[in-house]
C-alpha cells in the first residue's frame, strides 16, 4: 500500500513578515491564486492570513485551497504553561475550525531570526538543566494542543535557542511523544548537521516536513560573527527544491522508510524581486513530485 503525502506550500516566498522590503505588498491573494496555480493543495499562514474562521475559511475555499498549518511565536522558555495556553487558544481554534493537520511551533522567547543587528553566533543557548526544564513545559503544552485536536510540531530554527542536532537530541530526550518534530533539511544544513543523522535518530517523532534548499556557496560566504539570520536570507541563502545544494531524493526516501504520512511544505524565504515567487514554486513542486513518486508516495486529496 502507498504512503499518502500531499504537498503544500508557505506564503513567505511572497511576503516576508520579518522583512517588509520582500513583498510587502504583495497581496494575500496573488499569493494564494499562485499557491495553487503551481499545482499545491494547501498552504500555511503568515501575517496577512485572516485570524478568523469565517474570513478564512472562504478565502481558502475561494482558491480551492487547504489550511495546512502555521507558525506560532511561542515564549515557554520565559513563560509559563497557563500562560502560554492562554496566548495560543485563538490560534488553536482557527487551526481546528480549518482543518489544520498541526500547529507549526517556534520557541520565540530570547531569539534573533528577527534581530537583523545581531549575529549568528551570539544566538541563545540552554544549559541540560534548562532543557529539562523546558522539555516539562513543552511537554505539558503539547498535550494541550493535541488534546484540543491540533497537534504540536517543534520546529527548530536558525537563530533560535533549538537551532541544531545536538538541541534537537536534548529536546527529544527532555519531552514526551506528544512533542511532535517538525524536520525541515534547510534549516538542519544551515546549522551545521546531516539532516539525515537527525532523520534516522528522531524519524518516529517527526509529524511535519517543510522543504527549504540552501545555496551553498551563499552559506559557505557567511560570516557567523557579523551576518545575522536576515542577513543571511537577504544574501540568497535559502531556495527552493531543485535549486539548491540539498539533495531531496534520499531524505524523501528516508521519510519512506521510517512510515512518514502527512504534508511536505516549501517553505523557502528569499526575495521575490531576484526569484519570482510563481516561477520558484513550480520548481519546488516538480521536485518534490518527482522524489516523492520515486519513493513510493500516492498524493491524495481530501482526508489522509
Amino acid at each position: 500500500m502507498s504512503l499518502k503525502a500531499k504537498l503544500g506550500i508557505a506564503p513567505i516566498a511572497w511576503s516576508n513578515d520579518d522583512l517588509s522590503q520582500l513583498g510587502g505588498d504583495t497581496p494575500l491573494t496573488t499569493c494564494l491564486y499562485e499557491s495553487q496555480l503551481a499545482g499545491f493543495q494547501g498552504v500555511e499562514t503568515g501575517g496577512k492570513f485572516p485570524k478568523t474562521t469565517p474570513e478564512l475559511k472562504p478565502l481558502l475555499r475561494e482558491f480551492q485551497l487547504e489550511l495546512v498549518s502555521g507558525w506560532y511565536s511561542g515564549t515557554l522558555l520565559d513563560n509559563s504553561v497557563e500562560t502560554e495556553i492562554a496566548r495560543v487558544l485563538p490560534q488553536l481554534q482557527l487551526f481546528k475550525d480549518c482543518g489544520a493537520a498541526c500547529l507549526v511551533y517556534g520557541e520565540t522567547a530570547g531569539t534573533i531570526q528577527n534581530q537583523q543587528h545581531i549575529p549568528l553566533a551570539n544566538r541563545r543557548r540552554l544549559s541540560d538543566e534548562q532543557v529539562g526544564e523546558y522539555g516539562q513545559k513543552l511537554s505539558e503544552f503539547a498535550a494541550f494542543c493535541g488534546e484540543f485536536g491540533v497537534p504540536l510540531a517543534f520546529h527548530h530554527h536558525m537563530g533560535t535557542a533549538i537551532e541544531n542536532e545536538l538541541d534537537i537530541d536534548r529536546l527529544m530526550a527532555a519531552t514526551s511523544q506528544d512533542v511532535g518534530l517538525l524536520f525541515d533539511a534547510g534549516h538542519l544544513y544551515f546549522s551545521g548537521c546531516d539532516p539525515l543523522s537527525v532523520l534516522k535518530k528522531h524519524g518516529r517523532r517527526i509529524n511535519h516536513v517543510h522543504t527549504k534548499d540552501v545555496r551553498l556557496d551563499v552559506l559557505d560566504a557567511l560570516d557567523w560573527q557579523k551576518d545575522s539570520f536576515l542577513d543571511a536570507v537577504l544574501k540568497g541563502v535559502y531556495t527552493v527544491p531543485g535549486d539548491g545544494g540539498i539533495n531531496f531524493d534520499p531524505i524523501i526516501q528516508e521519510l519512506a522508510a521510517i512510515g512518514y504520512q502527512g504534508w511536505f511544505v516549501v517553505e523557502a524565504e528569499q526575495d521575490p524581486a531576484k526569484a519570482p515567487p510563481l516561477q520558484y514554486a513550480r520548481i519546488g513542486y516538480r521536485t518534490l513530485r518527482k522524489a516523492l513518486s520515486e519513493a513510493g508516495y500516492l498524493l491524495v486529496q481530501g482526508e489522509f
